[in-house]
């Protein structure tokens, strides 16, 4: 997981007002504890952009027994808690779960969105006790919303509102690598990715869960899929479709940077409402640090990274933007004075509950051991850069370079590595696959996998790829079953994924 005009016009308002009028008056009489008023429709629209304030202000005055409203109310915590990540805030509101539970399972059992919300709740609180380290209480709550889920489309399969987070669950358990598969067989999940694309694709076309949706859809592609430049054009016509959506901009952001289109990111991010009224979302100026140290200008990427110091209340990411600093001033050329103590406030702050803390914490304990070299520094620019799309930058860097002006083995994997996406986020696959496969070949030694890197896997995913697209099935096969075979590197949960994802779709 990141980066207005908050009135309406007031045909816009008139037509949604009437079209949710017309919903609820369509609704089954017998589902009276569960309807979409049109004030809850507002709330929830306004909750979808992270337009929270106003959202809790006329939450308020709807009537409280209406399982919609219970929804409603759950989601507005969650948005606040995982934008937060407030410990504090986690334990005062912890009981709310329950309260929300028992309120739901209390309501008429006969409606199909009594179990579709309890299971949406209980998803809510999967994604905050994981963003919060309670890894143990988020699976259980996932494998009961999966079974509500699983019951509804069984009771009700034309429902509609079944299909969003069915779908998310069907992909996830899809793509869980297949040396895991048996724990979700013995845990009665199951589901394909192809499965749950059908079903996300379907959910699309639900009036209320529609726009979330198609953003579950993109994600997928984004973090477990391919990402493609279809799939990006239709990003941009959503954000462009949606403008005081700051969610929208968020996640448009994330999905983006994570794609190396760090340029269209930070276009998002420049676009994104700033109204008052919107949920505080600090890890933007995270994000926004990211962009400008992969763009090299290090004094402004300096200023978003200790705003989000400044302005965060929580404990992820930390030790990755005290590693960040870090770069900042070591690519700078700064004394180490100034950048040592930045690594050591890494090995001190915050917890190891997301990737790119685990990875800042594994490098500031190598950097601390060992200073970094200047070819390391020469890897860094070049990895930054080729990271956020800036191609030929990140060439720039390398071309006075050969693998033999690298000592160590650690570095000429990572030389080879580099130039191999480089050349391949520029479309040259056949000039990338050499320099991939040169990766492979080193990071799969004996010595190499003793070091636990990431290059060996990322190689054979990427490499997998090259060939997918180019209809050999089995040497893309055999590359992605090659990338499952590196343990313990600090990226094998993403890489695993897509790797599994990808094999599913041969």
């Amino acid at each position: 997981m990141r980066r207005i005009d908050t009135a309406f016009l007031p045909e816009t308002l008139c037509r949604s007002v009437v079209f949710w009028v017309l919903v609820w008056l369509a609704a089954p009489v017998q589902a009276q504890d569960f309807v979409w008023t049109p004030g809850l429709q507002r709330v929830y629209t306004d909750l979808q952009k992270a337009n929270v304030q106003p959202a809790r202000q006329l939450l308020a005055r709807e009537p409280t027994h209406n399982g919609i409203r219970i929804f409603v109310d759950d989601y507005a915590d969650m948005l606040t808690l995982v934008t937060s990540d407030d410990d504090q805030l986690f334990a005062t509101w912890s009981d709310r779960e329950a309260e929300r539970l028992d309120g739901l399972q209390s309501l008429d059992d006969t409606s199909p969105w009594q179990r579709v919300l309890q299971a949406e709740v209980r998803l809510h609180w999967a994604f905050i006790k994981l963003k919060f380290g309670k890894e143990m209480s988020a699976s259980w709550d996932v494998i009961r919303a999966y079974k509500l889920l699983a019951d509804n489309q069984k009771r009700f399969p034309d429902f509609l509102p079944t299909y969003k987070s069915l779908g998310t669950l069907h992909i996830m358990i899809g793509s869980v690598p297949e040396s895991y598969s048996w724990v979700a067989s013995l845990l009665g999940l199951r589901g394909t990715i192809q499965q749950g694309q059908q079903e996300i694709s379907r959910a699309q076309r639900d009036p209320v869960f529609g726009l979330e949706a198609r953003l579950i859809d993109l994600m997928v592609r984004a973090y477990v899929l391919r990402f493609t430049e279809a799939d990006s054009q239709t990003l941009q016509q959503l954000i462009r479709a949606n403008p005081d959506n700051l969610l929208l901009h968020f996640f448009g952001a994330t999905i983006e940077q994570k794609n190396g289109h760090s340029e269209q990111a930070l276009t998002y991010l420049n676009a994104r409402p700033t109204a008052a009224s919107y949920q505080p979302i600090p890890v933007m100026d995270n994000i926004l640090g990211d962009i400008y140290l992969q763009k090299g200008q290090y004094g402004t990427a300096t200023r978003h990274f200790q705003r989000f110091l400044s302005t965060y209340r929580g404990r992820n990411f930390l030790k990755d933007s005290y590693y960040k600093l870090f770069l900042c001033q070591w690519l700078a050329n700064e004394p180490d004075a100034s950048a040592r103590p930045l690594l050591v406030q890494v090995t001190r702050v915050g917890r190891q509950a997301v990737e790119s803390d685990k990875a800042a914490q594994k490098l500031a304990e190598q950097y601390l051991k060992r200073s970094p070299s200047a070819q390391q520094k020469v890897l860094m620019r070049a990895r930054l850069a080729a990271d956020g799309g800036y191609t030929d930058s990140a060439l720039a860097y390398l071309r006075p370079y050969t693998e033999a002006r690298f000592p160590a083995l650690a570095e000429q994997i990572e030389y080879n590595y580099r130039l191999g996406r480089i050349y391949q986020r520029r479309n040259a696959p056949d000039t990338a696959a050499p320099y991939l496969s040169r990766a492979l070949t080193l990071a799969d030694s004996p010595a190499a996998r003793q070091q636990n890197l990431s290059f060996g896997a990322s190689s054979a995913l990427q490499l997998g790829y090259i060939y997918q697209q180019k209809n050999d099935r089995t040497r893309a096969r055999s590359f992605f079953e090659k990338a499952l075979s590196f343990k313990r590197h600090e990226y094998k949960n993403s890489v695993d994924n897509k790797a599994k994802a990808a094999l599913s779709g041969l």
